[in-house]
């Protein structure tokens, strides 16, 4: 009993006793049912360590680090499967994202690290924690933003740096107060809930007032809490706006810059990129989406609907809008769809197929 509150296990117990005894039946049981050689107890002591130098116990050395050796093979086999796993599944997520080559790569070069970091544990190599560091994400409304840190989530959950995947978005309204007194609870109410993953401020710029004024503006009180927790790696912050005005929240702490370490700029999205997010929105419909069941005709290549958006949309319409025009673009075109057939029509096919006529008639409602 009191070995156990050691925090020893089975095999501890094992190798006590057969120093003792010099009979190696038990241990030699649990390292056939593949009894951990590794774990180690209260003290940082593994099994092996429990064995000092001495006549008879050669044998027993022997046996422990040749199961651990075996061990430690083995982990590495499970482990680089887990990683290639896990990277495959980052890249899947990847995939839905449009543009962000510079973004991707950062994406990839953190996740092969903290994958390797793993595997090197699980050879039995000491390893510092990571801490992912905050960012801003800096472009305008539609450019993807929201969804990459939601992909960002899931990375640093699947690798093991946040606890959970979960990325709360919050903008001023959710941290600001209307009197003295408010704003504070009210944004360490926000910062808790996000814990243990991501806390997500949109428009972060609108904490910071335009001019200076006498009175305290109560979005900078709310900027100061969030500040304050940045350095307790409790959760990760990811300040998200337009990039010129960004530069007043950038500029409104001294300790800003020395906190967020990573910058990333969503630049606007041309008529091909456009087309591309169009095509993975329809091959990733849900249960729950107006277009599930619906898919595109064969002539709605990329070419085709890329050539349809810069034809039919102002760059400033596209600059305005981003990826945001795809959805109201889809809905349209399926109103269409709907206007344009008869109810004589039994073609399960037509029924459910949204044509480049289709297309073309939903964009011009943004004309």
């Amino acid at each position: 009993m009191l070995f156990m509150q050691n925090g020893m296990t089975p095999l501890h117990l094992a190798v006590w006793h057969s120093i003792r005894s010099d009979n190696h039946a038990t241990v030699k049981t649990l390292l056939e049912y593949n009894a951990d050689c590794s774990a180690e107890d209260d003290e940082g002591m593994t099994p092996i360590k429990h064995i000092s130098k001495g006549p008879g116990r050669e044998k027993l050395q022997e046996l422990l680090h040749r199961h651990l050796e075996e061990q430690r093979k083995r982990r590495a086999l499970e482990a680089c499967g887990e990683a290639k796993a896990k990277m495959d599944e980052l890249e899947k997520e990847l995939s839905n994202i449009v543009g962000l080559h510079d973004l991707k790569v950062q994406l990839r070069k953190w996740a092969k690290g903290m994958l390797l970091d793993e595997r090197r544990r699980s050879l039995g190599l000491k390893v510092g924690a990571r801490r992912p560091p905050h960012m801003a994400f800096l472009g305008n409304p539609g450019t993807g933003k929201t969804m990459v840190a939601r992909v960002l989530g899931k990375l640093l959950h699947m690798v093991g740096i946040l606890p959970t995947d979960k990325v709360t978005e919050v903008q001023r309204t959710d941290l600001v107060g209307e009197f003295v007194g408010h704003t504070g609870p009210k944004t360490r109410r926000k910062i808790q809930e996000a814990e243990g993953g991501i806390l997500f401020v949109d428009e972060a710029y609108r904490l910071i007032p335009m001019q200076k004024s006498d009175d305290k503006d109560y979005g900078l009180e709310a900027l100061e809490e969030i500040m304050s927790v940045m350095d307790s790696g409790k959760i990760v912050v990811i300040f998200a706006g337009y990039s010129e005005p960004m530069k007043r929240v950038i500029g409104s702490n001294e300790g800003f810059s020395r906190r967020v370490t990573k910058f990333f700029q969503f630049s606007d999205f041309n008529p091909e990129e456009l087309a591309e997010i169009l095509h993975i929105k329809m091959n990733n419909q849900t249960e729950q989406s107006l277009l599930y069941g619906f898919k595109l005709h064969s002539s709605c290549s990329l070419d085709a609907i890329a050539r349809l958006i810069e034809k039919e949309t102002t760059e400033k319409q596209r600059k305005e809008m981003n990826g945001g025009l795809v959805d109201p673009l889809l809905v349209n075109a399926r109103e269409y769809l709907d206007l344009r057939l008869s109810f004589d029509c039994i073609d399960a096919d037509e029924l459910q197929t949204i044509t480049l006529e289709d297309l073309e008639a939903g964009i011009r409602l943004f004309s």
